[in-house]
This record gives C-alpha cells, sequence and structure tokens, in this order.
C-alpha cells in the first residue's frame, strides 16, 4: 500500500513539472486583447441590470483604436448610447464615440488604448432575459491604422 501511494505522488510530481509555467500567464503575454472578466450587476435575477465586460490590453498587443460589441438577440435594453461607459483601470472615464446600429454596438476611441492597460465597458439597463441559458456577447477589436475586426473573445451572462 505504502509503494503504490508513493508511486501515485512521484507519477503526479512528475506530470507537474511537464507543466510550462507561463501557460497561466500566456493571454498577458499574447498580442491580442482578452476579456479578463464579464458579470452583472446585481447579481441575481432582478428585471434591469448591468453587463460589465474588462479588457486586458497586454503589453505585446497594438494600439486599439475601437472595439465593437455584437449584442445576442434575447437582451434587450434602452439602445441609448448613453447607457455605455467605458472606463481605464483606473475607474477613469474613457473618451468614446458610442455607435449603435442594430444589436452591434461600436465603440470608437478618440485616444487610442495604449497596450499594458485595461478597459471596462458598462451596458446600463439590460433586461433580464427569459430564454435560454443566458446572452453571449462577441467582442471585436480594431487596431490603430487597420480596418479589420479581429475577435477578443465571448462573454456569456448567467442568471442566479
Amino acid at each position: 500500500m505504502k509503494k503504490e501511494l508513493f508511486l501515485a505522488l512521484v507519477l503526479a510530481a512528475t506530470t507537474i513539472s511537464f507543466v510550462p509555467v507561463s501557460h497561466a500567464n500566456a493571454n498577458e503575454n499574447g498580442a491580442l486583447p482578452y476579456i479578463s472578466g464579464n458579470h452583472n450587476f446585481p447579481p441575481n435575477r432582478w428585471h434591469t441590470v448591468r453587463h460589465t465586460f474588462e479588457i486586458k490590453n497586454p503589453k505585446n498587443s497594438k494600439q486599439i483604436s475601437q472595439v465593437i460589441i455584437q449584442v445576442p438577440e434575447v437582451v434587450n435594453w434602452s439602445n441609448n448610447p448613453k447607457d455605455i461607459v467605458v472606463a481605464d483601470g483606473n475607474g477613469k472615464k474613457v473618451n468614446t464615440n458610442v455607435t449603435i446600429k442594430d444589436k452591434t454596438i461600436s465603440l470608437a476611441f478618440a485616444e487610442p488604448i495604449a497596450p499594458n492597460s485595461h478597459l471596462e465597458i458598462d451596458i446600463n439597463k439590460v433586461k433580464r432575459v427569459t430564454q435560454g441559458n443566458g446572452p453571449v456577447y462577441r467582442l471585436f477589436a480594431k487596431f490603430d491604422g487597420s480596418d479589420v475586426s479581429t475577435p477578443i473573445g465571448v462573454a456569456r451572462f448567467r442568471f442566479k
């Protein structure tokens, strides 16, 4: 019994030693922005909530000139550009030109978002979803000097 336990521990230690340490920081050292978090407030089944996206632009990335958000069909909200607030990692409001067309929100930044920075995007007055497992947003970025939309991730919101 002791011999089997010892062999199991040796096997586990050997397996762990082969996992690269940089794996956990893959996005941090990457060249593309990514969604580092998302949440809704209040976190329960209230009728109207706020959806928040946290986007990290890693140090090896280019400057972001625009973020495009595809809003799911099952989400209803005010469609008012004033209900979208963009802030940096310190909570300071970012000067943003908000354009809404159908279920697509385009956020064009007066000054491109520098590498190694954070963005927090709040969509206020989102009405609770009554269908499915929760809405899935798709986010894209355009880099300074480019018109190509690059996918940066999806965000799913679940209601408790």
